[in-house]
């Protein structure tokens, strides 16, 4: 990846506590990682979301795991259990086996780090970082795991930009063995089971604007897969998604405007590279 051309401050995320009973997770896992939210400045005039995988990196962080594996592959038997909606449920068994074949922290970690950042995006983080305080709000919601985000963004220098990350909790036990969690439970048949992403957004910004006692001027959402659709439904007409283009994402919202014209209310701005969207950016805190 280069020299980091941040200046990296690591804070934890303070994961969901262990043991919840299924089905508690559908709000406690929000409540527990934004608690200390009010710290956030109240002043920020924009909130922006970003997504992780294929997003700020260039790879799936789940895929790119498999390289620690003997051989850099998966036995079938393994790659057989997946069942449709249940990913997360899969990704806690390749982690098993990962163990079992004596992959390490380090590995892991090592592997994590290497992944290329998406075209222009440090150029992205950079903007944010040297904007004004007031400007930006910076979250961070994945369905990848916390371990593999946050091995990333200390690598590159990038953890102190993000406010908050919202992610499956994942930590070592004491065997060894990175253990992930799901996010949380929701009812929304669009997403996968543990994680529903239009479901976090419209907590957060609910949440941060009764703190502040007033709405963001405008929300931003920088995503590429379909799991980044759902909560850009939630965005209105003053907001902007940024999906990649001919990702996922943006088939999705090309396909609603032409199916359901104004069912999806954001402006769209397609990027290939995160430059175009620091030009959009740059344009909209100018007005």
């Amino acid at each position: 990846m280069g020299d980091s051309i941040f200046t990296c401050c690591y804070v934890p995320p303070h994961p969901p506590g262990e043991g919840d009973p299924p089905g508690s997770r559908s709000r406690r896992s929000e409540i527990t990682m934004t608690s200390n939210s009010a710290n956030i400045s109240s002043d920020k005039r924009f909130l922006i979301f970003f997504d992780f995988d294929e997003t700020i990196v260039d790879e799936t962080s789940d895929d790119m795991v498999v390289q620690a594996a003997p051989g850099q592959h998966l036995p079938d038997w393994l790659k057989d259990t997946y069942q449709p909606g249940r990913y997360n449920e899969y990704m806690q068994r390749v982690l098993a086996y990962l163990a079992e074949q004596g992959v390490t922290e380090s590995d892991i970690r090592s592997i994590m780090e290497k992944i290329p950042a998406s075209p222009g995006m440090l150029t992205l983080l950079q903007f944010l970082r040297t904007r004004p305080p007031q400007d930006f709000e910076v979250v961070l919601l994945s369905d990848a795991n916390s371990f593999f985000i946050e091995s990333w963004l200390r690598r590159a220098g990038a953890r102190q930009i993000f406010h908050r990350i919202f992610s499956n909790p994942a930590t070592f036990n004491k065997d060894g063995r990175l253990v992930m969690r799901p996010f949380h439970s929701h009812d929304c048949a669009r997403c996968p089971n543990n994680m529903c992403k239009q479901v976090v957004v419209r907590d957060y910004v609910a949440r941060r604007t009764e703190e502040r006692g007033r709405p963001y001027q405008r929300i931003f959402y920088v995503g590429d897969g379909a799991n980044d659709f759902c909560p850009a439904l939630a965005l209105g007409p003053r907001d902007v998604a940024f999906p990649r283009r001919d990702f996922p994402m943006h088939r999705l919202i090309t396909e609603t405007h032409e199916a359901m014209p104004g069912d999806f209310k954001a402006v769209t701005v397609p990027w290939a590279s995160g430059e175009e969207v620091v030009q959009r950016l740059r344009r909209l805190v100018a007005e």
